[in-house]
């Protein structure tokens, strides 16, 4: 009597089965989850998954998919497809149709049979069909919990993995789990997944592990569940050595005789897979073989117009191979119990079988109204029918495009230029010429993220033909500087002209939107380099052109004009552009955001921080009607953090971020600067340092041509350094304000310049009273710093910012800095007197730092600020005075790094007493001030620069300038000498 082809009870996965309900209990208080299940072939995540789910579906509405091994021509979001047909046959259409409302026609692109024939297809994107889907998961969660579970991911088409990550990273409080399986040892190296996976475990709600093989006693105890009795000594041993541990293995050699005779077990893998195959029927076998050709799942529907058989063979021979366990079947469909039988299977076919059934399963998909033009393809290429499989390939990119599926567009637009040489009338077949294949596929290509492709291939395209029409090539070169743009590299302005002097005014049509287009995408690109001038005049052209455009465009042109004038100064004619703007982007979302995103980006410029609030979160609120809160409203959201935290409501800004960053944390330079940022102000410099360190390779690169990039970069990159003390650093990122390579934002031009002030006042108090220079940090020509000149050159930068509306705030600030710089290397004896006009001038800014223009943190810094200064001229109850006023205001903001600093300059319990002593009266840094804390800790230079982030070179030099300043001989004297307050 033959062995069960499986155990009925799951052996060695009981912590797994436990995990999984964790997560499930979870999920059901409304906190979304998702696990990811890796392991080998045959390792049992088919059957952990089975009984995991088989015993939550009187709970909880499961939904099942599969992807399926066809090579790279996954059908797009196919495992979707099968999901959202569970989804109706459990919920109704009705449901889901109100559970989607008036976005039920964009889920025609997941089952095409709920498109509307009658209704103009909607002109949305891969963002909408995301949101979309996350959205019905989510209110479907609210009837009872959903477990989405996906199996088999590695052989996910990208659309599929795209969709997948967006539910993951952006489903907000629904009863979700997500349950996804992959074969490890299909995930070999340039594997989609090597990249995938780990991006998705960024997301703290996802947890990721491996199946193990089973252990000796584990084996022995399945088998035991197998036979119904203990087996013998030698089988077992024989068992759980061919076997390793591995499941599947198990129960395929204990299926083949139930043991009865160990000498006849296959010696080979292959032979173990197809051993239960080569006890069937003929007939049985037949149909086996073509049923593989078809995938590891097939209809029946398809099925049975593929085989050659009778109905009565057919049911038959698929009753015979579910009994025998090699085949599932439900209502509709066949599938193999696992993919290793149907790749063996498949793999033993005979070319001519192979060639047959392909061509068989493509001649029966071109009669369904249902077919998939992808598969299609694969089919007729598997029969090699090259004529064939290229038209089913021009049908799929198509298909994949209606569907936003653009990386399988890109692949099918490849293997039509694979083919088209091996077609002599292609041209003819498609309608089109080469080129214009292949700059649809650079297309799909940078939809799909790969602009570094779509680059080649658009390079390609215009080397090729050289008889190209001149709007033809203009457009090729505008889609080459869009994607060298998309990379972060230069040269995308003189594509743009080059493509404009191509087609000169008199060469288009009226109407044609093309020379607009370019003048517009050639206005932003300047705009962006800081060239407001020519941006200015080249948006005016596009806006005179444009008179025939889309109301859409003519907003872009009116959008780019807008920012550019702000830019410039000329604040009221710039709002004015951006009014008309406003106007002309009504009903199109992407120049709705557009305009939202620079409108409220100048808003803050000019220090109207609230009404900048008010537009970026109206943006976010029509993302949210359209849909698309969750992708294109990202943008906004991270453009609404900056003004957030100017207003000092830093929680909302934090709220933001979470949201822009929740999707993908790639969002853009502007919410990771912006997290960076709020990491700095709540007093985790080291962390932001490790941020800006992590991208610093590409923010440089965005920042050598985007001007605000620069300067935001240079923001941040100070502002981390002068909260770890490194003003050397903060010096050398902010020096060069004023003067190239930095070109004048007078909005980002002034905080990088209050910066650049603060570096220079603390390098000077460090010089220890060298007359007009201070030693230690360079200077432009590598020698010692000239303080007295550099402050010179700041203040003459500062006087041509003080027209901008938000130097009210910040230019008092500038001159006390300076104004500090100054009294440290003066040649005064008089130190109190030296400090006196410092003082005078931090006062000041203290006022200044009230005006509604002013950021929240300006306050409590400049009375800060002014507190040490205060200290320097021997003003101590003055210090005191502006120390708990500081701290107060800072801690009502909550702002711990300035929280921390007055703790450490004040009595304040939770500080150091008023001031460190020093030998030439000269306090410690901020840094030093965090060494010495250390160092009482009784931390070696090492540990200390491992627990700040430095080298332990840099801490020794720290520590020789403690032992300096205090005048101590030893590391333990100084603790004691630096213990003492000031007299």
């Amino acid at each position: 009597m033959r062995a069960p082809a499986s155990s009925p009870t799951l052996i060695g996965r009981e912590s797994d089965l436990v995990a999984l309900r964790d997560a499930l209990r979870d999920a059901q208080e409304g906190e979304p989850q998702a696990v990811v299940i890796g392991g080998e072939a045959g390792i049992g995540k088919t059957r952990l998954l089975e009984e995991f789910l088989s015993a939550q579906e009187s709970t909880a509405t499961v939904l099942l998919g599969r992807c399926v091994d066809l090579g790279d021509d996954a059908a797009p979001y196919a495992p979707f497809a099968a999901v959202l047909r569970r989804l109706i046959q459990t919920v109704g259409l009705e449901r889901v149709l109100d559970a989607t409302g008036s976005g039920a026609g964009v889920l025609s692109a997941l089952l095409p049979e709920l498109a509307d024939e009658s209704a103009v297809p909607p002109r949305t994107g891969a963002e909408r069909l995301y949101e979309l889907v996350t959205v019905l998961l989510e209110k479907i969660s609210g009837d009872r919990p959903v477990i989405l579970a996906i199996e088999d991911v590695q052989w996910a088409d990208r659309s599929t993995l795209e969709l997948l990550r967006f539910i993951v990273r952006m489903a907000e409080g629904g009863r979700l789990l997500v349950v996804l399986t992959y074969r490890s040892d299909e995930v070999p190296r340039g594997h989609v997944l090597r990249s995938w996976l780990p991006e998705l475990e960024r997301t703290r709600r996802v947890t990721r592990w491996e199946l193990s093989r089973l252990g000796p006693e584990q084996v022995a105890e399945l088998v035991a569940e197998l036979l119904g009795r203990v087996p013998d000594d030698p089988s077992l041993a024989r068992v759980t050595e061919l076997s390793e541990g591995v499941p599947f293995f198990v129960e395929e050699l204990v299926c083949i005789d139930g043991l009865q005779s160990g000498d006849d077990l296959p010696e080979t893998l292959r032979e173990l897979v197809l051993a239960r195959f080569e006890r069937l029927s003929d007939p049985a076998q037949r149909l086996l073989r073509v049923l593989a050709a078809g995938g590891v799942c097939v209809t029946h529907e398809l099925l049975a117009a593929v085989f050659e058989g009778t109905p009565d063979e057919l049911d038959a021979g698929a009753r015979e191979a579910v009994v025998a366990n090699l085949l599932s079947a439900d209502s509709t469909e066949y599938a193999f119990r696992h993919a290793l039988v149907r790749e063996a299977i498949h793999a033993d076919l005979l070319p001519g079988e192979r060639t047959r059934f392909h061509a068989r399963y493509a001649e029966a998909l071109e009669q369904s109204p249902q077919r998939s033009a992808v598969q299609l393809s694969s089919h007729w290429l598997a029969a090699h029918d090259v004529r064939r499989a290229f038209l089913a390939s021009l049908e799929a990119m198509e298909e994949a495009k209606r569907s936003y599926a653009y990386a399988t567009t890109a692949a099918m637009g490849d293997r039509v230029l694979e083919l088209w040489d091996r077609i002599p009338d292609a041209e003819t077949l498609s309608g089109r010429d080469r080129a214009s294949v292949i700059a649809r596929t650079a297309s799909a290509l940078r939809n799909a993220g790969n602009n570094e492709r779509a680059l080649a291939l658009v390079e390609s395209a215009l080397a090729e033909a050289d008889d190209l029409a001149p709007s033809r090539r203009a457009r090729l070169l505008r889609d080459k500087g869009q994607y060298l743009a998309n990379l972060n590299r230069p040269g995308s302005a003189e594509l743009l002209e080059e493509a404009l002097a191509l087609v000169p005014p008199e060469a288009v049509s009226p109407g044609d939107p093309l020379r607009p287009h370019l003048l517009t995408e050639l206005a932003a690109q300047r705009m962006l380099a800081g060239l407001f001038d020519i941006a200015i005049e080249t948006a005016r052209a596009a806006i005179a052109e444009a008179e025939a455009a889309a109301p859409s465009m003519r907003s872009v042109a009116h959008n780019i004009l807008a920012a550019s004038l702000v830019e410039c100064g000329r604040i009221d004619e710039g709002f004015a552009e951006f009014e008309i703007a406003g106007r002309l982007a009504v009903g199109d979302a992407g120049a709705t955001l557009r305009y939202a995103v620079n409108a409220s980006d100048a808003l803050n410029s000019v220090g109207q921080y609230a009404e900048a609030v008010r537009l970026a979160e109206s943006g976010v609120a029509q993302a949210r009607e359209r849909g698309v809160e969750r992708t294109s409203g990202v943008w906004l959201a991270a453009n609404t953090a900056e003004p957030l935290i100017a207003l000092g409501q830093y929680e909302r800004a934090e709220e933001m971020l979470r949201i822009a960053l929740g999707f993908d944390d790639r969002t853009g330079v502007t919410a990771q600067l912006q997290r960076a940022r709020l990491w700095v102000w709540h007093g985790e410099p080291q962390r932001a340092e490790a941020l800006l360190r992590r991208l610093r390779t590409p923010l440089r690169a965005l920042a050598e041509l985007e001007q605000q990039t620069r300067l935001s970069l240079a923001r941040v990159s100070a502002e981390v350094a002068i909260a770890l003390g490194d003003y050397d650093r903060a010096w050398a990122e902010t020096r060069g304000i004023g003067s190239l390579p930095f070109r004048s934002l007078p909005g980002y031009d002034l905080p990088v310049l209050a910066s650049a002030s603060r570096a220079l006042a603390e390098l000077a108090v460090r010089g220890d009273g060298i007359p007009g220079s201070t030693a230690g940090a360079a200077g432009d020509d590598g020698g010692a710093l000239d303080v007295l000149a550099e402050a010179a050159r700041l203040e003459a930068t500062l006087d041509r910012l003080r027209s901008w509306p938000t130097a009210t705030a910040w230019a008092p600030l500038v001159e006390a800095e300076l104004a500090t710089a100054r009294a440290a290397v003066s040649d005064t004896a008089d130190r109190a007197g030296r400090y006196a006009d410092a003082l005078a001038a931090w006062e000041r800014a203290i006022v200044a730092a009230d005006h509604a223009v002013a950021p929240a943190h300006l306050r409590p810094y400049a009375l800060l600020r002014g507190a040490r200064v205060a200290l320097a001229a021997g003003e101590r109850s003055r210090a005191d005075a502006l120390v708990a006023e500081g701290r107060q205001a800072a801690a009502g903001y909550g702002i711990p790094l300035l929280v921390h600093v007055a703790d450490a300059l004040g009595e304040h319990p939770a500080g150091r007493p008023a001031a460190v002593a020093t030998a030439h009266g000269q306090p410690l840094t901020e840094r030093e001030e965090q060494v010495l804390a250390l160092i009482e800790q009784g931390l070696s230079n090492k540990q200390i620069g491992e627990r700040l982030y430095i080298s332990a070179k840099t801490a020794s030099v720290h520590v020789s300038s403690i032992l300096r300043k205090t005048g101590a001989s030893s590391r333990t004297e100084a603790v004691y000498l630096a213990s003492k307050p000031l007299p």
